[in-house]
């Protein structure tokens, strides 16, 4: 290329303008209106050499602090956990360098194990033996979850609980408006959070997909009603999903063990950094049912043997998506995946152990009870706002209180 920056010269771009048929790349923008085109030259500074684009962006972002220097408390489905340095250590190595899918499993076999060992500790967890190799976030794991509870049940209809996160269920109504598939929220107690089951079962009925519920929710409290819920939609053949705080299953039962068909939620506090928001890893698992595996969006990573039986491999056991079958038989169009991140939780779990997993719970859930007996001696200061035991998270209100910085 003639210029080291910017790779087209004035006379490579006569030339690719000639090529497509037109003479000036004004001509490009013939179908703006003219009251939109700027009539007056851009007033931009002028050309900096090398050392000086250096010395101006390293001024830029010299403003800017790390969040491991922070403290932060939005919470909300991104959190500002310590990350050990032997994590950040191995998963930079640079045979896993990639977020992409292992084709070839002969040529992938660190990376297919990697995914196996993830999708190992994650059933562990949430007490369901089936897990895919990640979503993109919790918000794109609930969409999914909607779309595989419609295609296992033949229904339209999801419910949701009325406290969720309003970006969860922005991407959830970006999923299911497409499909058709209607969502309708679960009426939750003004004083203690937890769901209103008779509201649910006067909602729940033959054209139900699956009830959606969050432990902790969005707004922190811990729905104590968890078993009566999958009782509920077990007797309506309707699909039970659970949304989880994965690090809560330090102290609180698996999904799995009050009937949960689906658990979904967020694995970036296993790990993994804030990153202004994302990338996020979505955890999804499901029971160990033939449809339910079949339905699964994404991909499952598999440990087989040789033909002889001498040596264990690792393949990719299931891939359903539009790339691998016919376009109009796959259940999803998640592509890559986030594999990087999924190591991260492999290796941060697999470091932790079930008995650090406890512990590390127990310490958010303490932290969060010390906040709040905190809190409560400021005057004007609400907290939490429900009557009902929290994890990580609480609301507070604010309504009466003079606070100065």
């Amino acid at each position: 290329m003639t210029h080291r920056y910017i790779p087209i010269s004035n006379s490579e771009r006569k030339e690719m303008l000639k090529e497509i048929g037109v003479s000036a790349i004004n001509d490009l923008y013939s179908d703006v209106p003219d009251k939109y085109m700027l009539e007056k030259e851009l007033e931009l500074p002028g050309r900096l050499s090398e050392p000086e684009v250096k010395k101006h962006v390293k001024k830029i972002f010299s403003k800017n602090k790390p969040a491991s220097e922070r403290l932060s408390f939005l919470g909300g489905g991104v959190w500002n956990h310590y990350i050990p340095e032997h994590v950040r250590e191995l998963v930079t190595r640079s045979e896993f360098l990639t977020s992409y899918t292992p084709y070839q499993a002969e040529v992938s076999q660190g990376t297919l194990q990697a995914l196996f060992e993830y999708q190992s500790t994650i059933a562990e967890l949430v007490d369901l033996p089936v897990v895919n190799a990640s979503m993109y976030g919790w918000g794109s794991a609930l969409g999914e979850a909607a779309l595989m509870s419609s295609r296992l049940t033949h229904q339209d209809k999801f419910l949701i609980p009325e406290y969720i996160s309003p970006g969860r269920e922005a991407v959830l109504r970006t999923y299911t408006e497409g499909p058709g598939i209607k969502l309708s929220r679960i009426p939750q107690d003004k004083e203690t959070g937890e769901l209103d089951l008779s509201q649910l079962e006067a909602k729940i009925g033959e054209d139900t997909a699956g009830i959606y519920v969050e432990i902790p929710s969005y707004l922190g409290f811990i729905e104590t009603q968890m078993k009566k819920i999958g009782d509920i939609a077990e007797e309506n053949e309707t699909l039970f999903v659970v949304g989880v705080n994965p690090i809560s299953l330090g102290l609180l039962k698996p999904p799995g063990e009050y009937g949960a068909d689906i658990v979904i939620g967020e694995g970036q506090p296993f790990g993994n950094p804030m990153s202004l928001g994302g990338p996020l890893l979505g955890i999804f698992a499901c029971r160990d049912d033939r449809e339910f595996v079949h339905q699964l969006p994404g991909r499952l990573s598999g440990m087989t043997k040789t033909k002889k039986g001498e040596k264990r491999g690792f393949v990719m056991a299931l891939q359903t998506r539009e790339q691998h079958i016919r376009r109009e038989r796959a259940t999803s169009n998640i592509c890559t995946n986030n594999n990087l991140y999924a190591l991260v939780t492999a290796v941060y779990l697999s470091s932790l152990g079930s008995k650090g997993l406890k512990k590390l719970a127990k310490k958010c859930a303490g932290n969060a009870r010390y906040a709040i007996k905190k809190l409560n001696n400021i005057d004007g200061i609400d907290v939490p706002v429900f009557d009902a035991p929290h994890f990580n998270e609480f609301t507070i209100s604010f309504k009466d209180a003079e606070l100065s910085a």
